[in-house]
């Protein structure tokens, strides 16, 4: 097998065509911003294209995140996939970190022999537009002087540390940034296919259920967002705007990270390549 190399930010276009060809929603506004926050390693074919990718983006000290492991079709059942997800392991470890993803139901099989355990279940949806709208009331635009408390916030009922990811979002789509009056905020991001709603980190579920509501307001959809399967209130509200969730994901980490096992306040994720 080729040797494993570190994929670097002026490669974002480069690899691009992996996450394409997966189907996946990531543009290369996304790949930039993972590969300048994180570390990406993938392998090169013959002809010097990407055919295998895989990332590690801290989330503070003690936190990593595992994510964009993709492979070419032509690539694939050769241990590829494990052999990189073995090699973000082992970047995350040597940094005394913990490492998290969001898995599969494919993925879930491969994770666990290697020590993960489950955390909670996340659902993802699929909508077009917002037919009804619940009460926004004591909901704004976000501004650059609610950033500071936004980072303390997030860091406080997230459990991650990631403001380099929230800044980034909300100077990337002002437009769906949004804070409410009493806590909580929204952010979003344009993608391949779709506008993704998310993080989502609110005190209760109905400010978090606003804040979905007025994101997806601001910009015309489609949209995705990942949603932890424990608020059946927005489940409910997603499927009136006519929502599918065709695929879900489990979320799990390899080590104890204390707290993010509770998906109480987090009502939308920042997506599955971001934590």
């Amino acid at each position: 097998m080729a040797s494993i190399e570190p994929i670097g930010v002026a490669e974002s276009d480069a690899v691009w065509p992996l996450s394409i060809e997966a189907g996946w929603n990531q543009n290369v506004a996304d790949w930039r911003f993972m590969l300048g926050a994180g570390r990406g390693f993938g392998l090169r074919g013959s002809d010097g294209r990407w055919e295998a990718s895989s990332l590690v983006l801290p989330l503070g000290e003690k936190l990593a995140w595992i994510s964009m492991v993709l492979v070419t079709q032509a690539r694939r059942r050769g241990g590829v996939g494990t052999g990189l997800l073995k090699r973000c392991i082992a970047e995350v470890q040597a940094n005394g970190a913990v490492a998290g993803l969001d898995a599969t139901e494919q993925g879930r099989p491969i994770y666990l022999p290697l020590g993960f355990r489950d955390l909670y279940k996340i659902s993802r949806w699929h909508f077009d537009d917002v037919k009804q709208m619940p009460s926004t009331a004591g909901v704004r635009a976000m501004t650059a002087a609610d950033l500071p408390v936004v980072l303390a916030y997030d860091r406080k009922l997230s459990r991650m540390d990631r403001p380099e990811l929230l800044t980034h979002l909300a100077a990337r789509q002002p437009t769906m940034a949004f804070v409410g009056e009493s806590g909580g905020f929204v952010l979003g991001r344009e993608g391949r296919t779709a506008f993704s709603i998310g993080p989502v980190i609110a005190d209760d579920e109905a400010t978090g259920l606003a804040l979905i509501a007025r994101a997806a307001s601001s910009v015309a959809g489609p949209f995705i967002i990942d949603v932890p399967e424990a608020h059946a209130e927005i489940r409910k509200w997603l499927e009136k705007q006519g929502a599918v969730s065709p695929r879900g994901y489990v979320r799990m980490t390899l080590g104890s990270a204390p707290g993010l096992d509770d998906p109480s306040h987090v009502f939308a994720l920042a997506g599955p390549e971001l934590g």
